[in-house]
């Protein structure tokens, strides 16, 4: 699939504004790709609501083929609430973490000056597991964990498991190991969920002696979300079970500019990896210009970089420095910023910025 500098990406576009974001992250990858060297091989792919009115499923047949023979693919925001009724119409999202089995989702939040951050100086990481918890959609092997015996009740079933907890604690303990700070804080509440998170914390403090130089440290979710507000920056990296790390990583990008500037990447113990920003669809807004593209575009230089660390492949890496250089260029100037980061630019202005910093 590859050689010393030539990537084959994935190009999966989504819903709504997807259809905006994920061509200006090719783009700019693109440009970023050239200046360093690197080639990339992208390959499109149906997916989402326009792949159900093209050819009758928003999963079709041979995407997930296809995908198994990339290094690594872009997946634009997907609006499943939004989609008909019907057998055919799935979220896509838990079927490719689960078929790749991308256990890690990476969700890095980072301040930049005068775009609206409460604080000046964050730079953490949240490392949320990505396919148990309380997710119904992707905790079980058949079926589903939430289910109704009877009209009166409702019963949603959480899964945790020493294997899946000890994945993520590696990936997280990796990632905070090659951070300057060496710190990873475990997060739960085992205060009441004595097992769950019981067995969550004790494979977490299991995988950390392999890594005796990363400082690990531990906080009830509540005090979490409470501490995140009033000190994010006593936090460097941060693992969680599933449902949790959802709630935490929407609140930390509230902290800095909001979920245009919440990132992702979705990760596992193989070679492939998935760039996807946190956000939905936005269909309010598309077709407008002005939605910011920029959680999109650092998931996709979020790709670059793992992959180029992953498989030693230095252009791809290069690649990253660029996208990030241009990235901060365009966010330090109002005019190449989009609106709801404190921007007066479009999002093609913004793209621009980005795309000028990246050549300069």
């Amino acid at each position: 699939m590859t050689n010393d500098m030539h990537l084959t990406l994935g190009v999966l576009e989504g819903d709504d504004i997807g259809h905006e974001i994920v061509p200006a992250s090719v783009e700019i990858a693109s440009a970023a790709a050239e200046r360093a060297g690197l080639r990339i091989d992208w390959r499109h792919l149906p997916i989402g609501r326009r792949a159900l009115e093209q050819v009758g499923h928003t999963l079709p047949e041979g995407t997930l083929e296809t995908l198994g023979t990339l290094d690594g693919w872009i997946l634009g925001p997907i609006g499943h609430r939004e989609y008909p009724k019907v057998p055919e119409a799935i979220n896509p999202h838990p079927i490719l973490r689960k078929s790749f089995d991308l256990f890690g989702n990476v969700r890095p939040t980072r301040s930049f000056p005068d775009i609206g951050c409460f604080y000046d100086d964050i730079d953490l990481v949240i490392v949320r597991e990505n396919n148990e918890g309380f997710q119904p959609d992707r905790n079980v092997v058949a079926g589903s964990g939430e289910f109704r015996p009877t009209e009166e009740v409702t019963i949603s079933v959480r899964v945790i498991s020493r294997t899946g907890s000890r994945k993520v604690a590696e990936a997280a303990l990796a990632i905070a190991q090659s951070r300057p700070r060496k710190k990873l804080t475990i997060v739960h509440k085992n205060t009441v969920f004595k097992l769950g998170c019981g067995m969550f914390v004790e494979e977490c403090y299991k995988a950390a002696e392999k890594f005796p130089d990363v400082e690990v440290d531990e906080v009830i979710v509540d005090t979490m979300a409470m501490r995140l507000l009033r000190d994010p920056q006593s936090f460097d990296t941060v693992v969680t079970t599933n449902m949790f790390g959802d709630i935490l990583t929407d609140e930390a990008a509230g902290l800095v500019g909001g979920l245009g500037m919440a990132p992702g990447l979705s990760v596992g113990r193989g070679d492939v990896a998935m760039a996807q920003a946190t956000h939905g669809s936005a269909p309010d807004i598309a077709g407008k210009g002005i939605a910011n593209p920029y959680a999109m575009i650092e998931s996709t230089r979020m790709l670059l970089e793992w992959l180029g660390r992953r498989r030693d492949i230095p252009e791809a890496v290069t690649a990253s420095e660029y996208m990030l250089a241009g990235i901060e260029a365009a966010l330090a100037d109002p005019a190449t910023r989009t609106p709801d980061i404190r921007g007066t630019g479009t999002q093609r202005e913004m793209i621009d910025g980005i795309l000028a910093g990246i050549a300069g």
